[in-house]
Order: C-alpha cells, then structure tokens, then sequence
C-alpha cells in the first residue's frame, strides 16, 4: 500500500492580539497556508470514500487534493498545553473563538478584540482549522478544500440532482443551482428545460405544482447602466449553473428543481484530509517536503486532540464517527474527544455522489426531505423498527472518542434530536459510558454571545436570545479532564420519558400556557421513512425526489414544560432558570413567509408582561416580571443563584459567573425588551 502524504506550505505568519500574554501560555501567533495531501485510492482507509475510485491519480497512483488550514498556537509551544483544539468551522467560516472567546465573528482573527475574553488562550490551546467542504467558492476569507471530481475513464459523469428555493424577499428572480452564492453548482448537463422538472408547493407535504418548461430557464440575469438616457438595463444570459424565473419567486413557497447535473466532487475526501491533517499534528515530526510539524518543539508532540462543530459541523463529526475516519490510516485513535452541537439526529450525508454540503437539513419547511437524517441516529446500537436494520453511530471501541454532544431546544423541534437518546419508536435508550448529552433547555440553534437586541426577521415572535457560551467552556474543561485524567463529567441531562420530561406534541401543547396572539407550530418537524433509490448505501441517489414508505414515520419527541412554557429538563442556563419571557426551541412564519410553518432552526423569545397592570390589559395568563422578582435586584439575585449552582455542579466557570452577574443587571438589557425601570417605583427616563 503507497502511504498517505501531507505537506503544510506555511504562506504567512504574524502575531496575534498584537502580542497580548495569555496567562501561563504567553503570546500567540497565527500560521496560514495550504495542505497538499496525496492517498492511495486503493487503500483501506480511503474505502468509505464515495467515487474515490474515479478521481485521477498522479503518476504513484495517488489522488491528490489541497486545503486551506490555519492554526493559532503559542509562539512559545512548550509553555502550551499539547493540545490541539481542531474547529470544524461552518460552511468554510471559522467559528471557535467566537463561541468558546464571546469574540466577534471573523474568518481572519488578528486583534486583541478577535481574542475576546482569551479562554482558549488562557488554557493553553493550539487551535487549528482545516478547509473540509469541497463545494465552497472563494470569497470572505472561507477555508476552502479543492476536490477532484469524479470522471468514468476520463468521460464526464452525469446523474439526477434535485434543490429546493425559497425566497425570502419580493422579487426574486434567480438562483443559483446550488441555493446559496457561496456554493459550487453542479451544472446543468443540458439547457432543455423540458429535460428537467421545476415545480413548487406551499408546504413541505402539499402536492407539488408543476410550472411549464416555457415559463423558467437555465439562465441568469445581469444588469447594469444603460447609454442614451435608458437607464438601467437587464439581460438574460444563458448559464448552466443558473434558475430564472421571470415571473419572480414567490416568497415562503417551496420551488424544487430536478434536472440531469455533471461532474460530481470527490467530497467525502474532506473527512480524509481532517483525519490526515489532525493525525500528522498528534504524530508526525516532519511532512512530505522535509518541514518540521508546526505543533512539535524539541520533541513535545501534541498530547490530546479535540474536536467541535455545531450545526453543520456537528454533523459532520457524527459523520466522521459513523464511517470510521476517527482511526488514522495507521490504525491510531484520531480524536481523543469530540463536542458536536446543534447537530440533532443528523449526519453529514456528505460522501455521495452530487452531495450539496451547505443546505441546510431536512426541518418542517426547508429541504424536508433530506438525506442527512438516516438511521442509525444515536451513539447507542438499537434497531429500527420501521426497517430491522441495527447500528449505532459508535461502533469501533479501539477508535471510539469521548463524546459530548450537546443540543437546543430547537433540534428537539427542528432536527429530531430526540432520536439521538431514544429508540426509533420513541423509547428512553442507555447511552454509552463514553458518551454525555446535554440539552441546553430553553434555548435555541444559533445562540450569539454578542446580541444586540432582540429581533424578529420572518417570524411572528422575537427570536430566542438565551445565552448559553459559558456552557461550551465548563464543558471543554470538563472532556479535557476526561480524556486526560478519566474524571468523568456530570451525568447527562436529558429529557426522559421515564420521567415525563420528554413528551409527545399533544403532551407539550396540553402543558403550553394559551398566551394571547401566539400561534404555536402544529408538531415537531416530523420524520419519514423515505426511499432515496437502491443506491443510498452507496452513496448514489436514484430517486428524486424521494417516495414516502406506506406512510411510515419515527418517532419525534419534544421536550415537556412548565406553566411559562419553558422546559423543564436539561441544562438550564441562568436566564432560563430565571426567565423573563417564554424562551422556545420554535419560531413560527409570518403570513407572507410560509404562513404557520415553523422558521427552521430558530426558537421564540415571547416577553412576560411587566407588571400586573401590563398582564390585566393582555389577559396573559404568566406571571408578570414584577410578581416575579420585584425589582431589578431582584432579577440579579435570582441569575446569581442560578449561576452560582451550575458551577456548583462543574457545568459553569466562576468567571462565567461574574459576568452572568454583570449582564443581569438593568434586566439584561439589550438582550432583553423590558420596558421597567431600574426601581419600578422610579420613572423610566
């Protein structure tokens, strides 16, 4: 067998924060460049690869790709603390020190501000990113992967690809085939729009329309000044990477385009180039080009090394899990531990042939039928009872890493996260020794550190603004003394059936107080059992768009609340423990948007009233926020003893602490819309 190679071309190299000392670790500096990987398509280790086997080789038979990396490290490594902390990103963005530092959002951190409150620094992390996705275009400083595409003896490969458009403002009249501008098209093998099928539908279940081949095109619209006084002037160009509809799209319905795409990516070689990458960082001393690993000093290699992705990369890691990479090409452990968020049931259902890796998965509106959420969906082996078939996420106990996997309220809702810690027909499972689940009750998908104020969108309430990053640091130093030292971290915290804290939707909509003029959703983004084609195991869809199985479904439950609405399971954040509203995992549309459906992956802020004067007027039947707590003081009282027992419990820093203290006071403004005053005996100014 050729043995894989690496090469890390370091392209720049500056200081970062301008030099600020991290406490014990000192100052950091940022490496940039590209990785050059070569693998024997032949070999074991790459046999999970979909199409690996059609990529074009060099002359040693090798298929080569390259990727951008990043790694943030102390400039004196041995003062580090040998680990590196590997940040799958999202869609090519960099996300950790955003998250885990309260920083603000960059793809190109360099200030002492793009530090934030230096937590990763300050434990000593090597952080590093690797460019994963292999459909991203250049632009906003992503992290890109280039990919080979996958060809039948040199001759080009076509097959059925099928997306979903929804426009969310008037006037529309173009998309890229791929959905998003960021994302590479797959395109079109023909420009006969009678060789394709566009349609559109109101909802995700609704019967779809279809719209004539005459009234849509394979095309784009370009625009620009005009000469002899005509003003801006349009042209329609023909483009095989491009919808146009002239009438325009209408805004919140669901249009589908299916047609015969070529030139599929080699993308499932994104999780070889992450499992490479991180294993010559643990192990290796010297590249493919004779140059020193950037994380090995006089002998000091990297101890541990840990993985965490939300959202999309969330489910990437699962994926990763689930086909095997976490063993090197050596048989060596990958991860020592692994922190993927936000990821629900899913996978990343990124290693098939014409996969688009940026949509968003299968929810009750967007892209409901979507592959990425296919049994098995928890660590634990079980068996599904709509097919027979068993397996687990985890099933390698030699390469299996430490897991701690955390969701919101809004996978409960939006991306069927209990099915993560229940059978498939909606039964408590034990999960494994190695494995912790958190849900971050009350909170929702995509919880920004920095919120300015509430706001709304398209939906009908504010969105859910409960803070939640002081989790990502308790429990990062919580897997770090696992893997290190075998301390266990707390028990999960879950909703159970067994103790009636994980309920049905008629169970939850019976519990769910009846506030004035909210619509609730009508369930849980429910879950098929959908026939993809008898080439799904391998990778190829041969079935667009699929075709529902008798009507068979999975089990999908929510968590259970109290008489707020608010849930009474999992870890609760101290403005959860301590509300000043309803905080949701859901969010339903406005009118104009997809009337009444859910609005994937967000959840609802829904304000109490202030005072009983306020609550009388709106007949709302929760208690008002002065009832509750009296005063502003009140109010910070009740978030320190919150606060004050998570850290108790080892689920919360006491620097985390501080600030949740600090940030309570004037009712927690401007995350929140309270209109009292300080003293509620004063008047507002």
């Amino acid at each position: 067998m050729t043995p894989s190679e690496i090469d890390l071309v370091i392209t720049d190299r500056r200081t970062f924060a301008a030099g600020t000392t991290f406490g014990e670790a000192g100052a950091y500096e940022m490496l940039r460049g590209r990785a050059r990987f070569g693998v024997d398509p032949q070999a074991e280790a790459q046999s999970a690869v979909c199409d690996i086997t059609l990529a074009p080789v060099d002359d040693r038979g090798l298929v080569r790709f390259e990727a951008d990396f990043a790694i943030l490290r102390p400039v004196d490594l041995p003062r580090g603390n040998r680990r590196v902390f590997f940040d799958y990103g999202n869609r090519g963005n960099k996300r950790a020190l955003q998250f885990f530092n309260d920083a603000p959002p960059t793809n190109v951190p360099t200030t002492a501000a793009d530090a934030g409150n230096g937590f990763l620094m300050r434990r000593g992390y090597s952080v590093a990113w690797l460019g994963w996705q292999g459909d991203l275009l250049p632009g906003d400083g992503r992290m890109l992967l280039d990919v080979p595409v996958a060809t039948e003896q040199g001759r080009p490969i076509t097959g059925t690809v099928r997306a979903e458009y929804i426009a969310v403002e008037d006037g529309r009249k173009v998309f890229p085939l791929s959905t998003l501008t960021s994302t590479r098209s797959y395109p079109a093998a023909s420009l006969d729009t009678s060789k394709a099928r566009l349609t559109r539908r109101r909802y995700a279940l609704s019967p779809r329309e279809e719209i004539p081949h005459h009234r849509w095109a394979f095309a784009r619209l370009d625009q620009g000044g005009g000469v002899d006084g005509q003003g801006l002037e349009q042209a329609v160009i023909p483009s095989d990477s491009h919808l146009y509809l002239p009438e325009g799209f209408e805004t919140g319905w669901i249009y589908e385009l299916v047609y015969e795409g070529r030139d599929p990516l080699v993308l499932g070689l994104g999780h070889v180039g992450v499992r490479n990458f991180v294993s010559f960082l643990k192990h290796g001393e010297t590249d493919a080009g004779g140059k020193a690993n950037p994380l090995r000093d006089n002998g000091a290699a990297v101890e541990k090394a840990y993985a965490w992705g939300r959202s999309q990369t969330g489910r990437c890691i699962r994926d990763f899990l689930h086909l095997g990479f976490n063993a090197d090409d050596q048989g060596r452990r990958t991860f020592d531990g692994v922190m993927p968020h936000v990821a629900g049931a899913g996978k990343m259902w990124m290693n098939h042939r014409f996969a688009n890796l940026v949509l968003l998965p299968g929810q009750e509106h967007e892209n409901h039928f979507s592959p990425a959420d296919r049994f098995p969906f928890s660590y634990a082996r079980s068996k599904d009872h709509l097919t027979g078939q068993e397996g687990a996420i985890l099933s390698r106990p030699e390469t299996d890493p430490l897991v701690i996997h955390t969701d919101t309220a809004s996978e409960y809702w939006h991306r069927h996260a209990s099915l993560v810690h229940t059978s498939t027909d909606g039964k408590d499972l034990a999960l494994p020794e190695n494995v912790r689940m958190y849900l971050w009750g009350s909170s929702q998908h995509f919880a920004a550190p920095i919120v300015p104020a509430p706001s709304k969108g398209i939906a009908q309430e504010y969105f859910n603004i409960v803070a939640t990053s002081m989790f990502f640091r308790a429990l990062l130093d919580r897997l770090d003394a696992w893997a290190t030292d075998g301390t266990p971290p707390p028990a999960s915290r879950i909703p159970m059936r067994a103790d009636g804290s994980l309920a049905t939707h008629d169970e939850w909509s019976a519990a769910f107080p009846a506030i004035p003029g909210v619509v609730t959703p009508r369930g849980p983004s429910s879950l098929e059992l959908l026939d993809f084609g008898e080439g799904i195991d391998r990778g190829l869809v041969t079935k667009e768009p699929p075709e529902l199985v008798d009507g068979k479904t999975y089990a999908v439950l929510v968590p259970a609340v109290d008489r707020d609405g608010n849930d009474i399971a999992g870890l609760l954040a101290p403005m959860a423990q301590a509300p000043l509203g309803t905080y949701t995992g859901w969010s339903v549309r406005q009118r104009r948007y997809g009337s009444g459906a859910m609005l994937g992956i967000t959840g609802s802020y829904i304000p109490f009233p202030d005072d009983e004067e306020e609550r009388a007027q709106t007949r709302d039947p929760r208690p008002s926020v002065v009832e509750r707590y009296g005063d502003a003081e009140g109010y910070v009282a009740a978030i320190a003893a919150a606060a004050q027992a998570l850290a108790a419990d080892g689920l919360m820093l006491d620097e985390d602490v501080a600030r949740s203290i600090a940030e309570a006071s004037d009712w927690g403004r401007p995350r929140h819309d309270v209109r009292l005053p300080r003293n509620p005996m004063e008047k507002a100014s």
